[in-house]
Order: C-alpha cells, then structure tokens, then sequence
C-alpha cells in the first residue's frame, strides 16, 4: 500500500497564496518604498485643490417653502418654482457667464517661472476689466502682456506705456480697459507678473467642471453648492458671486414683467384720462348752452337704471375686449415663449389659474432652453405641456365669451326697455344725464386702473431673489485632492499589483512543471515524494571525468560514499541527512518495508531525459540496503547509462553481455564495498540492437535469478517517451517510479500522459517530483516553495534522521 499525497479540496485558500507570493517578499519590500517614492514626488508636484461650499433655500410650495402672505400680496409676479429645475438654472453657462465677467476671471494674472506658470489670484497687486469683454474670441494664454505696478504713483506700465489705476483707458487689446487694485491680494511675489485674456464662453464652461449642486435631502429644498479650485478664496468667491448672480436673474425676470404690465395699465390710463376730461367738458359746455341745472326725481331714477346697465354692459364689453386680447396673444404666439398678457378686470379664476400656469411653464421653458439640449426629456414635457394648456385657455375664453355676450344681450334689452321710458323726460335733461352717465363709467375705469398699476408698482420693493442664504461660501481648510492618504494607499496597491504581475506574467511564461497541484491536476497519479533541490547536487556531465571517483560520488551527489575503505571514516553531511531522510520516506510511501509487501521488482522511469531517475534509483537502493535487505540496481538505461557512470563501472560487463551469452550471472555483479547488501548490475557491452537481446528470452531467467537471491530488484529504465523498452520491462515490473523534474518536464508532455500507451502498460505507478526549487528571490540549499510539502527540518524528518 503506499500514501496518496494529495491537496485537500477544502485547503486553506490564505496557506495556499502565501506559498505561491511569500517566497517573493523581497520584490514587494523593494517595490514598495519605490512607489511611496513616486507618491511623494506626485504629491510634491501636483497642484492642490481646495473645496468651497455654500447653502440656500430654493423657493419651492410643493416642499412647503413659500414667502409670506403679506410679500405674496405685494408681490403678484412672483412665479413658483422646483428645485430641480432650479439646480439646472444655478449650473447653467448663463451664470457662470455672468461670473466670470463679475470676477474679471476672463483676464488671469500669473506669475512667470523657469518651468511654466503660476496663478497670481492672490499675489497680483492688479486685476484687468474689459467694458466688453464678449469681444475676446481668443483662446487662454494666447497672448501675454507683461506688467510692472508703481505702488507709489499708482500706474502700470505696459510695453512702456503708463496706465493709470481705476480709470478706463484704451487697453493693449480688447478695447477699453481699467487696471483696479487686487482685493483679493494676501501675498506678494518677487516674480514677473503678466496677464492674458480668454474668451468668457469659454471659461464659464471649464469652471462648470469644478461646480456641483445638489439638495441635501430628497425632501428638502436646501441646496449645496460645491467648488473645487485650486485657489480657496477664488472658489470662494465664484460661489458667492454665483449665488448672487442666480438671484439677480430671477429679480430681472420678475422685474421685466413688472415693467410691461405697469406700461400697459398706465397707456390705458392716459386714455382713460383723456376722455374723463372730454366728457367734463361736454357737460360743462351743456350746462352753459342749455341751461340745464337739475333733473326731476323720476327722470333721475331712470337715468340711475339706464346707467347701471351702461355700467354692466361696459364691463362686459371691457371684458370681452380683455378676452379677445388674450385670446389673440394664445394664437399669435403659438409655441414660443412670452410674456402672458394682463388679465385685469376679468373674474374668471379658472383663466387666472390657466393663464400663471402657462406663464410659469414658459418661464420654466426658457430656463431650460439655455441649460439643456432641444431633446432633453424634461424640457420636452415642459413644452408639451405648454401646448395642452394654450387649447383649454382658448376653450375657456370662448365659453366666457358665450356667457358675456349672453348677459350683454339681456343688458341691452332692459337698457332699451329703461331709455324708452325717458323719452317722456325733457329733451335737455335726458341729454345731460347721458353725459353724465358716461363720466361715471369712466371714473371707475380709472380707479380701478389707479389701483392695478399701484399693486405693480410695489412688486419693485427689495426682494432676495428665489434663494434665501444659508451659508455663505467657505473654503475647507486643508486640500481635497489629491489626498496623501488616499496617494500612498494607491501606492501600496500599486506595488502588490505590479509585484503580482511580474510574479505571475515569469511562472506563467515558463512552460515546464513548477507546482505540486500543476502534476496533480494533469495525472491521476499519488506524488509520494517530494525531493528538494540541493547546490551540491549537479547533473553529470560527460565531458568531465572524474579525477577520483570515491570524492566525486560524495561531492556530486550528496550522498555517504558508497565506494570506501575501511580506513575512511563515514561522515554525513546535512544534505546527505536530507536525503537518506527523503528516500526512507519514498520507501515508507509505496509499502517496501511492510511485513506483507511482496513486490520485489520496481521499475524507474521518467517522460524524458535529465529528470532524475538514476538519481533517485540509486539513492532508493542505497537506502533499502541499509535497512539490511539485499538489493540489486540494474542500470538498463540503454541510450544514457547514467547509473553505470555514477558507479564508474561503465566498462564492466553487464546486462547486454549477459543477454548476448559473454558473461554469466556471477561476473555482472558489481558489490558495493561500502554495504554487502547492494549490488550493481551495469549495462556493459553496448550493442546495436539491444531491443533483439531483450527479446531472446535470457531477460525472463535473468530476472529469476535476481528474485531468487535480492530483496529488491531497481530498475533503471530509460524515458517512456525515447525508445519501446520501458513497455518490455513494464511486464517484469511490480512497482513503478516515475520521476518528474521541476522546471524540467514539459507540462504538455504531463498532460498527455493519461492518454499515453505506455503509461497504461505500467504497475503501481508513484510519482517522485524532483529537484525542486525555491521559489522567489533569495534562495538556499535547504528550502524551498513550490510544493505543498513540508519544512525538511520538521519533526518527521528528524526523527527519521535519528533512526
């Protein structure tokens, strides 16, 4: 029976990856330092980046934030608004614009150094205002004017020029141009100032990408405005001025429509006016020519009748005028946005209503318009909504029509009715009270109008805007990029990364057998032994012959001198103790030194040449015979007899000389000095066509004979995939080892060994995995990591040493 050592499905997944990346720790101690190098320089040379912030309330009734009623009253032009439509106006290029006009952001002073430039925002003693900056088309820094300030005379000279401070001059380029004093100066520079000019268009966009605006709740209408600069009080101040500047738009707003509606009631004022003054003058004229002074009772309250109704009807016709003026300003416009028209002296709530919405909705979409793109879905709805509401206003005026033109039918019926019944009233006074029915209607047209314009003229009263100020803007005091912590972090992951990387871009390159699992994924076969590769352990080369083979033996293979005399003293070395450690462990492995094992004859083999097998033959035998049993190790490696080599009895009569009938059983036997119970059976005589003496039926008693006199008979065979005879000796065979070499065996060559021929004709196959070495960067004779083995100075091994 031997042990199936094999990884466990379940194996400590950490254990495994600290045996594939720890042998390379060295990588990762030079990597690291390496990359906080290139943090720290990264942090060194990148500019920092401040954040400024800033909160307000947006005006929002669906959120429950609205003005008080008595500013409501006053204010009758106030439209209602949404946040999100109002965090889309704050981040519009509209705006940032505007600010960047307001701030002179479009003429940037900057120090000149050796190596670039410098930001003078707040080291500059001046700031540059255009009167029309919209004329700059150029790019930034496309031209520079070079400046020098005279504090004491208070003047700038450019190119030889004085300029004088806060006067508007004809500037160097761009027209008129005033040279203020910096406010925002803190600090003073040795360096040469200059100044250059950018379109504000353009700038206002690159800003965009530093602002950020959001509500701090979903439920709430507090929204915070975020800036990243690399200069804290400029953030600071785009913040407030943008505030400012989203304030002043909606006061503008507000404020045009005040002015077109005061236009249009005082227009209709001075109308009104005018024939107030014609009518006085009609009745004054009326009561000189006439003589008339004063009515009977009874004419009086007809003429109070007829006038009610004049009164009525006017009304009427008043407000079928104020309809068909609205009615035509729906038609007219069609889906463009405008100015709703005045609605006064109409009663109608419904139209009212109809009439804010579609002025908010317009409102709405011509915010819209300049922040977003024409297939936004948003502003898509806001203008299909525009286009249901202008059919339902048109309906509504049309059944308001119906209606007036109804009761003005009955107006005039009775009006006709009364005006009949004056007829008996002298002529004269019938005349005056028709005049002075007119006068009546006429005066409270215009305090009515008096009443109206006065209620406009108070929405000009000081208002905040749509946005109350929570905080105004501040800049954080330390940098929000780059974060050092977060650099070095990057770093850290960086240097395993790339540590990783090369680890595993060099074992995946490498084609040949380098783990344990990689043998054990490719063959169904135990590994019952791991050896270590050892410094003094060295593949022989033919061209070297050995000047003493006691020595050689010992020095090249690591191994007790197998060759000694008496008078040598027997001294292991620690390799030597590593491996007559390993070999009892093999041995212990496939059952050969259980009581019951019967199998005598063990086959040793390999996929190709230079893996090892003589190697492991040899020391295989060398270790059964010191546990007292005979063994005899038979060299039938006929393409590369190693073994005989080894033995320095490669001109001994051996194997094919037994099979050719030159020498008998007795002279192929070579004993070991160093143990009585370990013969070498050498391949002798090398002969042309070795396969036919393998087949002339000698091998068969030959094989007898050793299984009659040996405990143990090693064979070592040639590579499996080099010549047929390992099939052969296959079939006298019980036990086969099959050595494979790390770094040596072609993995392709092991993956194809399940469906090899040759493989199926072999017993009991084991596998001894070879000349395993360390894994990583510094490296010795005694470790190693590319198996899932064991520590080769573990307590199992040193009790096997001590035994």
């Amino acid at each position: 029976m031997y042990e199936v050592n094999k990884s466990s499905a379940d194996e400590n997944i950490l254990r495994m990856l600290l045996s594939m990346f720890l042998p390379y720790w060295p990588l990762f101690a030079l990597l690291i330092p390496l990359f906080f190098v290139g943090a720290w320089g990264y942090l060194k040379t990148t500019t920092p980046v401040y954040e400024a912030s800033a909160t307000l309330i947006i005006k929002d009734e669906n959120k429950g934030v609205n003005d008080p009623k008595v500013m409501e009253a006053m204010n009758p032009f106030d439209s209602k608004k949404i946040v999100e439509n109002e965090l889309e106006v704050i981040q519009s290029r509209t705006i940032m614009t505007q600010v960047v006009k307001n701030l002179q952001l479009y003429a940037p002073v900057f120090e000149d150094k050796l190596f670039g430039s410098k930001q003078a925002y707040n080291t500059s003693p001046i700031v540059v205002e255009l009167r029309n900056p919209d004329k700059i088309f150029q790019p930034s820094g496309a031209e520079k004017f070079y400046f020098e300030y005279d504090s004491i005379r208070n003047t700038v000279k450019i190119e030889n020029k004085i300029y004088p401070i806060n006067e508007w001059v004809e500037g160097p380029a761009f027209g008129e141009t005033k040279f203020k004093l910096n406010a925002n100066k803190s600090g003073s520079t040795n360096r040469e100032l200059y100044y250059s000019f950018a379109n504000p268009k353009s700038l206002a966009r690159a800003f965009l990408g530093g602002l950020d605006a959001s509500p701090t709740d979903k439920l709430s209408t507090v929204v915070r405005l975020t800036y990243k600069d690399p200069i804290p009080q400029r953030g600071v101040n785009i913040l407030n001025h943008l505030i400012s500047a989203y304030n002043q738009k909606a006061i503008s707003d507000r404020d045009d429509l005040a002015s077109k509606t005061l236009t249009f009631i005082e227009q209709r004022m001075n109308k009104v006016e005018k024939e107030l003054n014609e009518l006085e003058y009609s009745i004054q004229r009326f009561r000189s020519e006439k003589g008339v002074v004063n009515l009977s009772e009874q004419g009086r309250l007809y003429l109070q009748d007829v006038g009610d109704y004049d009164r009525q009807i006017a009304g009427i016709n008043r407000q079928l005028s104020i309809l068909s003026k609205v009615d035509q300003y729906v038609v007219s416009k069609k889906n463009q946005t405008g100015l709703v028209p005045s609605t006064l002296g109409v009663e109608d709530p419904v139209l009212t209503q109809l009439l804010e919405k579609l002025y908010d909705s317009e409102i709405e979409y011509e915010k819209l318009s300049k922040t977003t793109a024409e297939n936004n879905p948003i502003l898509a709805s806001v203008a299909n909504e525009i286009k249901k509401l202008r059919p339902s206003i048109r309906e509504n005026i049309r059944n308001q029509k119906n209606n007036l033109k109804a009761s003005l039918a009955n107006l005039n019926f009775n009006a006709d009715r009364s005006a009949s019944a004056l007829n008996n009233i002298p002529e004269k006074e019938r005349a005056l009270l028709e005049i002075e029915r007119g006068k009546e209607i006429k005066n409270e047209l215009y305090s009515f109008l008096q009443q109206k314009r006065e209620e406009t003229a108070l929405s000009y009263a000081p208002n905040g805007g749509d946005g109350r100020i929570v905080d105004l803007a501040q800049s954080s005091v330390g940098p929000v990029s780059p974060k050092s912590s977060l650099i070095y972090l990057i770093a850290i992951a960086l240097a395993f990364v790339s540590g990783l990387g090369f680890i595993i871009f060099k074992e995946m390159m490498n084609r040949n057998v380098l783990f344990r699992s990689e043998i054990e994924n490719s063959i169904d076969l135990p590994v019952v032994l791991e050896l270590p590769h050892l410094s003094v352990v060295e593949d022989y080369n033919e061209s070297k012959k050995p000047s003493h083979s006691l020595t050689y033996l010992t020095n090249k293979l690591g191994l007790r001198n197998i060759f000694y005399s008496e008078k040598e003293k027997i001294e292991i070395k620690p390799n030597e103790a590593v491996l007559i450690a390993h070999f009892r462990q093999l041995a212990a492995s496939i059952g050969l030194y259980s009581r019951s094992f019967k199998k005598k004859k063990i086959l040793i083999t390999s996929s190709i040449e230079g893996e090892g097998k003589s190697f492991v033959g040899t020391n295989l035998s060398y270790c059964l015979a010191q546990s007292g049993k005979k063994v005899a190790l038979i060299d039938m490696d006929f393409l590369k007899p190693q073994t005989s080599r080894f033995f320095n009895i490669l001109n001994r009569k051996g194997i094919l000389d037994y099979l050719s009938d030159k020498a008998d059983y007795k002279e192929i036997l070579t004993n070991s000095p160093s143990n009585k119970n370990l013969f070498i059976v050498p391949i002798g005589k090398k002969n042309d066509d070795h396969t036919k003496l393998l087949l002339n039926g000698k091998i068969d008693i030959l094989f007898e004979e050793l299984s009659r006199d040996f405990d143990y008979i090693i064979i070592d065979s040639a590579p499996i995939n080099l010549v047929a005879d390992v099939k052969l000796l296959a079939e006298y065979s019980d036990e086969t080892i099959y050595v494979v070499r790390h770094g040596k065996t072609p993995l392709k060559v092991l993956k194809h060994l399940n469906d090899s021929e040759a493989l199926k004709n072999l017993k009991n196959v084991s596998i001894v995995f070879n000349a395993i070495k360390q894994r990583g960067l510094i490296k010795d004779d005694y470790s190693y990591g590319y198996g899932y083995g064991y520590n080769l100075y573990g307590e199992e091994y040193d009790s096997m040493i001590e035994s």
